[in-house]
């Protein structure tokens, strides 16, 4: 029987083994992989939404607000409520704290986040985003899992050790994060509160016996052990640190953020946080009837500013805020027509949020285009893929290599500027985004459609998407020399109906455009 069944089968494991809060991961067999250089002190915050986040609420494109307004009449925010970030882009009025981080260089947003062939399943995608797997493929690893393999190769073997005496990772919450799944165990421990971590019992000195259930015995009482010491790193850096920032009240991810900010300050070792807010699946009462700039959005995405806005001073007032880069993220956007349950349904694509004093400030992409009228169900259409901001991230923030992130993501992955400033690691910040664009005509059309695009000499990949996110055709995938260029495509199988080209050249050089299949 291999380790994993016997762990998921063993009445022990029937119930999470906690250390008051910190859980006790069922480990798998180990990899190896080229081990990275880590000497530096970097931290990585994930704020997971859980719940699949409403994009159009949450960042309101102000050039398409009549249109929206329409789709949306009974959910749509005021225009006069919503917080300017440029002449067609603005926050929901209760991000204030987010405004403040924008307007002083500390955000950095990624429009319209996805992945090819959306999957509307909370399950699903939950997985698809925290492995990092096309949605097609089923992987048990997470993304960050798998970037800690090629720095712990050897995991959990020895650790923690001199080098390593911290947690790779934690989790804020009762379990651990599957985003830290690697290939030899979850590098991610789940903590609740770091000042009361009780020890586990080492579980007796007798030998274990020389067989299978002997060999995961002592496998079960090394691991106990491990977390053991853990925890008292753990705690010695609570007691060590300290918090300067006053923090919301009742917030539940304030008391994680504040948590970070208290263990990090206190020298706590571990690279990488996972912080958690759910409640974001708002089918229904996402507003108030009769009360649009209230009900349960509002509420959710006020929690979350004032979090990441207090987390992000308490930061600066310790004078560790280089050190750390925090990013939002959700298992997907909703739909861009509003319901009748003054809500919004599964949908598609939706914004990322970066934040901290090293983050490339400003906007990475284009609004959506809302038409005026849109297919039942339609969602977003996707113009980042969420890989290659992850990988953007693992290079920007901890220099991991291309072809390292080639192999824990995919090979077409494309790389755009995350960090701006702090000494990043990647060399290619700037992004040219001039002579950029694509044109379809006639649009409508019946069978053939001429497609133009510039760019320079360069690989170009043109995708068709409908409007749940489903990629019907690869249309174009080659290297073009510098220039305008055009060709006609035959659309005649497709069947009538909108759908987007979706343009991807070097970088954040990407763009989708509405075609209509009359």
């Amino acid at each position: 029987m291999k380790r994993r069944d016997f762990l998921k089968r063993s009445s022990v494991l029937g119930l999470p083994l906690m250390i008051n809060g910190m859980g006790l991961q069922a480990m798998r067999s180990s990899s190896l992989f080229n081990t990275l250089n880590t000497e530096d002190d970097r931290v990585l915050v994930l704020i997971n939404l859980n719940g699949g986040n409403d994009g159009l609420n949450t960042l309101i494109p102000l050039d398409q607000y009549d249109n929206l307004a329409n789709l949306r009449s009974n959910i749509i925010i005021p225009q006069s409520n919503i917080l300017t970030l440029t002449d067609t882009l603005g926050f929901h009025p209760a991000l204030s704290g987010f405004k403040s981080l924008f307007d002083n260089a500390n955000m950095h947003v990624v429009q319209s986040v996805g992945y090819p062939n959306q999957n509307r399943s909370h399950f699903r995608s939950t997985d698809i985003w925290t492995s990092a797997s096309p949605a097609e493929e089923i992987w048990d690893t997470g993304w960050l899992g798998r970037y800690s393999d090629t720095v712990h190769p050897t995991y959990p073997n020895n650790y923690p050790n001199a080098d390593f005496p911290a947690p790779i990772a934690i989790t804020l919450g009762p379990s651990s994060s599957e985003t830290c799944e690697g290939v030899a165990g979850n590098f991610s421990l789940a903590m609740i509160d770091p000042y009361v971590l009780n020890p586990l019992e080492s579980g007796g000195d007798d030998i274990a016996p020389n067989n299978i259930y002997g060999d995961e015995l002592s496998y079960l009482r090394n691991i106990k052990e491990q977390t053991n010491v853990y925890s008292q790193v753990i705690h010695a850096a609570a007691e060590n640190g300290t918090n300067v920032a006053e923090y919301p009240l009742s917030n539940p991810l304030a008391e994680q953020l504040r948590n970070i900010a208290l263990l990090i300050s206190g020298g706590l070792q571990t690279k990488i946080y996972v912080a958690n807010l759910g409640g974001f699946d708002t089918h229904a009462n996402q507003v108030e009837e009769g009360n649009i700039t209230g009900g349960m959005h509002n509420f959710l995405l006020d929690l979350t500013s004032s979090a990441i806005s207090a987390f992000q001073e308490d930061l600066k007032l310790l004078g560790i805020e280089d050190r750390v880069l925090g990013m939002t993220f959700s298992e997907f956007g909703r739909q861009i027509i509003s319901n009748a349950a003054f809500g919004t349904d599964h949908g598609t694509a939706a914004p990322v949020f970066l934040f901290g004093s090293c983050v490339k400030a400003g906007i990475t992409g284009e609004n959506p285009e809302i038409p005026k009228q849109v297919d039942p169900q339609a969602g977003i259409p996707m113009q980042y893929d969420f890989r290659d901001l992850y990988g953007s991230v693992l290079m920007d923030w901890f220099g991991v290599n291309q072809n390292t992130i080639e192999q824990i993501f995919y090979p077409d992955f494309q790389y755009f500027p995350i960090a701006d400033s702090c000494n990043s690691y990647s060399k290619n910040k700037e992004v040219d985004l001039s002579g950029f664009d694509i044109s379809a005509y006639p649009n409508p059309f019946r069978n053939n459609i001429r497609i133009g695009f510039t760019c320079r000499n360069e690989r170009v990949r043109i995708s068709i998407y409908d409007t749940l996110g489903y990629k019907h055709l690869q249309i174009v995938d080659k290297t073009f020399h510098a220039g305008n260029h055009q060709f006609n495509f035959d659309g005649s199988s497709l069947p009538a109906g909108t759908y987007y080209l979706r343009i991807q050249l070097a970088g954040a050089r990407q763009k989708t455009t509405r075609v209509i299949k009359s």
